[in-house]
């Protein structure tokens, strides 16, 4: 299958994911649920994920990509539209759940065909093709999600969204036979740990990386619609916000390949860790949209340009014939983070959202001395 076709596929569901993600959270502030039960549902999104991402990893890696991703584009466009048809908290609850346990599924089977079939040499900037798609899908979701509330309403909204993933999963479909797979000796297939892996040095420090910044992340997208519905902004501004972010992600991602050759993955990574300190140190005083946006795609700039980098590290890393449950307990990571962090910080948020704001940038502080503690090593350090 052409990269540029699963590149493709990947945008169409994760318009899905990523809108549903702004629709569901409106949505249930619009039906009067606190920033804790906001939280709650939120959470769902990665509780699946977090706890199912080895095996899926694992899975991948014996049976390859093809059923996953057919199953895995199904299960988002049932759980997007199913808000759509049950409109009301219950649904949401099960949409979340669903949504993200279909999500993690799909991006964990397509960063592998990735890696898999990417020569070493080019793996790098392959990735790169594939978070490019991911800026793109970033952007669009919000934004898309955003104006449809305001245009169509929160319940049509979820309708708009489905038709994204249905889309997805028929090109899948239509090009099933190309998702070949590598199978690896049987000798590779014999029963290991999944701790053997966490006592690789190099891969525990990418995993930690990975847990930091994705925690960065995450906390952007649950708490500007909690942070912009309390200073007055309406869904359509709140999503050109999130997807001012998503355009700052896209033009980094564009210039990943001069970056890649002037400047190797830790010291990138523990720029990263600086930008997104200083943005989130500065959110708690700005309150206009203007330098909302400003600051939210300078934050976009610091974490887009990682991923590719993070994913790189991993494969090169990785034993021969367990990239894919190494990348699965980077989901793990990914989502334990997802699933703590809007529990925690929904019910902070009940305070003042100046602490939840203080409180990442401080964790990112410590994530970049980790990051430049490596850094100082040189390669192999």
């Amino acid at each position: 299958m052409p990269l540029a076709l699963l590149v493709f596929t990947t945008v169409l569901a994760h318009v899905a994911f990523n809108g549903s993600r702004l629709t569901i959270s409106l949505t249930a502030l619009g039906l009067g649920a606190s920033p804790l039960t906001v939280g709650v549902i939120m959470s769902l999104f990665a509780a699946l994920p977090m706890a199912l991402g080895v095996f899926a990893g694992r899975l991948v890696d014996r049976i390859g990509v093809r059923v996953p991703l057919l199953v895995a584009a199904a299960m988002v466009a049932i759980a997007v539209l199913l808000p759509g048809v049950f409109f009301g908290l219950p649904a949401l609850h099960l949409a979340a759940a669903g949504a993200g346990a279909g999500f993690m599924l799909f991006q964990i089977s397509v960063q592998h065909w990735v890696g898999e079939n990417s020569a070493p040499a080019d793996r790098k900037a392959n990735f790169g093709w594939l978070a490019l798609g991911f800026s793109v899908s970033n952007f669009v979701g919000p934004t898309t999600a955003g104006f449809s509330i305001d245009l169509l309403g929160n319940q049509r909204t979820f309708l708009v969204m489905s038709i994204s993933a249905l889309a997805s999963l028929l090109v899948l479909y239509s090009q099933r036979r190309r998702l070949t797979h590598k199978p690896h000796h049987a000798g590779e297939r014999q029963r290991r740990r999944t701790t053997d892996l966490l006592h690789n040095a190099e891969l525990r420090r990418v995993f930690i990386v990975s847990g930091l910044l994705a925690s960065a992340w995450d906390l952007f997208t649950f708490v500007m619609p909690i942070y912009g519905t309390s200073i007055g902004l309406s869904a359509s501004t709140i999503g050109l916000i999130l997807g001012s972010f998503a355009a700052a992600t896209f033009v980094v991602r564009l210039a990943l390949p001069w970056l890649s050759r002037h400047f190797p993955e830790w010291p990138l990574i523990t720029a990263t860790f600086a930008i997104a300190c200083a943005c989130y140190a500065t959110f708690p005083v700005v309150r206009t949209v203007p330098l909302l946006a400003t600051v939210s795609f300078v934050l976009g700039l610091g974490l887009g340009a990682t991923q590719p980098s993070l994913m790189s590290l991993i494969y090169a890393t990785a034993p021969a014939g367990r990239a894919g449950e190494a990348v699965g307990i980077r989901t793990v990571v990914l989502n334990a983070s997802s699933t703590v962090l809007p529990l925690v910080f929904g019910a902070v948020a009940s305070l003042g959202m100046a602490p939840v704001f203080l409180v990442m940038s401080g964790a990112l502080a410590g994530g970049g001395v980790l990051a430049d503690r490596r850094r100082r090593r040189g390669p192999g350090g």
